[in-house]
């Protein structure tokens, strides 16, 4: 599980993206760090995405061999890169190699207003991992004719005619991921991980007949394969070397071996080995293995997130998306969150869940804050600010997880945004300053009770399928939405005072309710076009706890709905009573998910999580039209350069950074292009 961070342009919340003639032969590593200039996040503004930089802290304290993991482990993520445009959309890499044709050899006037919307096009392309956007998942529309992209193919001497040409201006494959109740899910994504004509009936009768060696040990039947008919039967194509995707992940086995070879100890060795078995194979129970090797080997200041994990792009929530995070320990406030996993059971234990689906014993939640040297994939250039994995319930269950949050990245966030849309949106001054002053703190802590004790917390009643069977469509944002809500409710708590993780509990409570529901009520919906529904499952679950508590505390005026000088805002009155309501709603998500309840998981999420106020919704959009700032961010990486001495070995790892998101993008595609453009 990950957790998205929400709006690029505050100080990011819940804590858990003018162009210039930007030239290709221009270098990643041209820009060099220095720390005695002030660092500057800041890349480029587009659209409505903000690309920014972020530092890699205690890079120096590493010794050579754990740079040289560092570097590795980076390496392999890259590889990977082309497999999530693959996933993404079947026309994608396509698309990329005729688009970068055409940027990189035009020559004729790069000043009309056509070729400036080109670039815009390119770069939001580049940003999304494919041609639909990548937090609504509509196709991305480009602000030239077709008529214009011909003249440019034909002036570079490009190919790229019939289907990929007309579906950039089409209405076909509309939706990436349709997540609409009462239709095909699967015949209605554009997705890649299933092949033409395969329905969600389908899906869900071929995985009913895959059977786990051990029940209680359910393998996660569909995590690293294509589901295609071929002469009318269903079949599995496999991730694997020697399978789909082969190519890339024969270069992914490459530096995970050397990856191994410079391991920290033998736990973190003996993962990596059984990944790479896992990726050899494509066997599950050796993808499982590997979970609990992966789970158990906490020791080391190195650790990292490589293959198909999660399945949020899969509208039924069996595929997993490839994506890389290499971490470096942060010690500092890995130590001071350390409190917070340690507590486990007592916040397991005082939860308001029913006695039924309560844990007796919280095992292995380990919690670190680390800093981010590299990522790849569906964490790529759009980064989540937390993650909790495995997935797997019985794993977290028997064996624990491991949660962190992305300290670098949110640092970067916090130190490149502005505040103006905050004071624009918030109730009153003393909501402001609250923010100001207790934000980022009530930020960090409801990443880490979000990570470490939402998605720990709970458990199935016996005999219930996993989520993704019981759940279907709705499960991924019910989790995320149970997840937060843990948060809320133990964010209003003297229990985190007395843990000595605030000064003042109630302030620091204030404040994450106040911005809780300020962007699940309001200021999200800047991120959706006049119009449309909320389809994104983190969107989906802020607006559904958020219009779900407001429902509810009408009658106490918990929420008051306010209209000054025409604009709207959500104050609230009753913090005490807000947060029992929290509580509440934990409890039934929590019922949800150990019952398997779908009739009512899809009442909850179609009535409070998926439906817009459109009177409300063109007032934000209004009130937003004075700010310059984008509402996404996301980050080139930094450049790792090893140096070699004259046998070929590495003598050290030097950190750079990429001037330009142009230049990344381009060498990435020149260098980590591993896939046929049709797999």
């Amino acid at each position: 599980m990950k957790l998205k961070s929400l709006l690029g342009w505050s100080i990011v919340a819940l804590l858990l993206a003018s162009c210039g003639q930007e030239k290709s032969e221009k270098k990643a590593e041209d820009v060099t760090v220095n720390d005695s200039v002030q660092f500057n996040y800041n890349v480029e503004q587009f659209a409505d995405i903000k690309i920014l930089r972020y530092q890699i802290p205690g890079w120096e304290q590493l010794t050579l061999k754990e740079q040289k993991l560092v570097y590795y482990l980076t390496q392999a993520g890259l590889c990977g890169r082309d497999i999530i445009w693959d996933q993404n959309y079947k026309h994608n890499l396509t698309i990329r190699k005729a688009l970068e044709s055409v940027y990189t050899n035009y020559q004729g006037d790069k000043t009309t207003a056509d070729w400036k919307a080109f670039e815009v096009y390119l770069k939001r392309v580049w940003f999304s991992n494919g041609i639909h956007h990548h937090y609504s998942n509509d196709k991305i529309k480009p602000e030239f004719s077709s008529d214009y992209l011909k003249q440019l193919l034909a002036d570079t001497n490009t190919v790229l005619e019939g289907e990929p040409f007309d579906v950039i201006f089409n209405e076909v494959d509309a939706k990436k991921v349709n997540q609409a109740k009462g239709v095909d899910n699967v015949a209605l994504s554009a997705v890649n991980m299933y092949g033409p004509n395969v329905t969600n009936n389908d899906v869900i009768n071929f995985y009913k007949t895959k059977v786990s060696p051990d029940a209680t040990k359910p393998l996660s039947f569909g995590l690293n394969s294509k589901l295609v008919k071929e002469n009318g039967q269903l079949k599995e194509l496999i991730y694997k070397s020697g399978g789909l995707y082969g190519s890339a992940i024969d270069e992914i086995i490459k530096w995970l071996e050397l990856a191994k070879g410079v391991a920290e100890n033998e736990a973190q060795a003996h993962a990596l080995g059984l990944l790479i078995d896992y990726y050899k194979t494509g066997d599950l129970q050796t993808w499982d293995d590997y979970n609990v090797a992966w789970t158990s080997a906490t020791q080391g200041n190195i650790d990292y997130i490589n293959s198909f994990i999660e399945v949020y792009n899969d509208p039924l929530g069996y595929t997993g998306s490839f994506e890389s995070i290499v971490q470096i320990n942060d010690f500092d406030m890995s130590k001071k969150m350390k409190v917070v996993s340690d507590n486990a059971q007592w916040f397991e234990d005082h939860a308001p869940l029913m006695d039924a689906h309560k844990k007796e014993n919280v095992v292995g939640v380990t919690y670190k804050v680390v800093n981010v040297a590299g990522e790849a994939g569906d964490a790529s250039p759009s980064t989540p600010i937390g993650v909790n994995l495995p997935n797997a319930n019985w794993i977290r269950a028997a064996v624990g997880s491991k949660s962190v949050s992305l300290g670098n990245i949110i640092e970067a966030y916090n130190n490149a945004g502005s505040s103006g849309r905050l004071k624009e949106f918030v109730h009153d001054e003393e909501e402001r300053q609250l923010e100001e002053a207790y934000g980022q703190i009530a930020d960090k802590l409801h990443t880490a009770l979000h990570e470490v004790i939402g998605h720990a917390s709970g458990k199935l009643n016996p005999g219930v399928g996993e989520t993704k069977e019981t759940l279907k469509n709705y499960a991924s944002t019910l989790e995320e939405g149970r997840a937060d809500l843990v948060a809320l409710y133990y964010l209003y708590d003297p229990k985190l005072q007395e843990l000595g993780l605030v000064d003042d509990w109630k302030k620091v409570g204030i404040a994450a309710y106040d911005g809780y529901i300020r962007n699940g009520l309001i200021t999200q919906l800047i991120r959706l076009n006049l119009g449309d529904d909320v389809e994104e499952a983190h969107m989906r679950n802020r607006q559904w706890v958020s219009a779900w508590v407001f429902e509810k505390g009408q009658a106490d005026k918990v929420i008051e709905k306010i209209t000054r000088d025409g604009k709207t805002y959500f104050n609230i009155n009753d913090y005490a009573k807000l947060h029992d309501l929290f509580g509440q709603l934990l409890r039934e998500t929590q019922r949800i998910k150990s019952e398997g309840d779908y009739a009512a998981v899809e009442a909850l999420v179609e009535t409070y999580g998926v439906k817009v106020d459109q009177t409300l919704h063109a007032e934000v959009l209004e009130r937003n039209k004075q700010f310059t700032s984008a509402p996404y961010s996301g980050f080139v990486n930094p450049v790792l350069v090893p140096e070699t001495n004259d046998a070929g070995e590495i003598t050290a790892v030097k950190v750079t950074q990429p001037e330009t998101f142009v230049g990344q993008m381009l060498d990435y595609s020149k260098t980590y292009h591993y896939l046929p453009e049709i797999n």
